[in-house]
């Protein structure tokens, strides 16, 4: 194993709570009905775009325009909700100690993706993906190939970790090993029905299980 991608928003990062609050703030002001928390994380694992569409209500002609509220007003919030998950940076100092390169490749807005890693885990990623409109979304695999290139790493000895169906699929369709992180925003039943096979309770299981990758 030379490299570990892994995506962010629930499996790096809790960003639920920032997400929802954006979005509902954004659907207020175009006097939409808001949307409950537990909804909101069903929406998320798609781009900012999809998570939009998903929360409008249908028929809505106007998706560009919330889509583009939506942004200014999650680039706003200074990620104050949003948190790191228990031993997270522990998971990632071990590796960096073992000499394992370091990714991320997320649905999020590049920005707000670069933003939020550097807050919380500044230095430790060797590559920041996000959506920049230069690659297609997740579970396209053309940012996560271009990211080896940069990285210098062959896919096949790279492992994808993410909380998703579109990281299943990404790790797929990249040709990568694939580890389903349990502590994000989709069950086991769901992970496992998208071709999950590889699951990790918590990120100090998650370390156990690449040390014999």
């Amino acid at each position: 194993m030379q490299a570990v991608f892994f995506d962010l928003d629930g499996t790096l990062l809790d960003t639920l709570p920032d997400i929802a609050y954006s979005l509902n703030e954004t659907l207020a002001a175009f006097r939409y009905p808001t949307c409950p928390l537990a909804q909101v994380r069903m929406f998320v694992g798609d781009g900012a775009k999809k998570l939009v569409a998903r929360a409008l209500p249908a028929g809505a002609e106007n998706v560009d325009a919330v889509y583009a509220e939506f942004r200014k007003n999650y680039g706003a919030s200074a990620h104050g909700r949003t948190s790191p998950y228990a031993g997270m940076a522990e998971l990632l100092n071990g590796l960096k100690g073992r000499g394992v390169k370091l990714a991320v490749i997320t649905n999020k807005p590049q920005e707000a993706a670069r933003t939020s890693v550097e807050k919380f885990y500044p230095g430790v990623f060797g590559y920041i993906g996000g959506d920049s409109g230069n690659f297609p979304c997740k579970p396209d695999p053309a940012l996560t190939r271009y990211c080896a290139l940069k990285l210098r790493v062959a896919l096949r000895d790279c492992v994808f970790v993410g909380d998703g169906e579109a990281d299943i699929g990404t790790a797929h369709n990249a040709g990568m090993r694939n580890v389903c992180a349990l502590w994000g925003y989709r069950t086991r039943e769901q992970l496992a029905a998208a071709g999950g096979r590889v699951f990790a309770a918590s990120p100090a299981d998650l370390a156990k299980i690449l040390e014999n990758f």
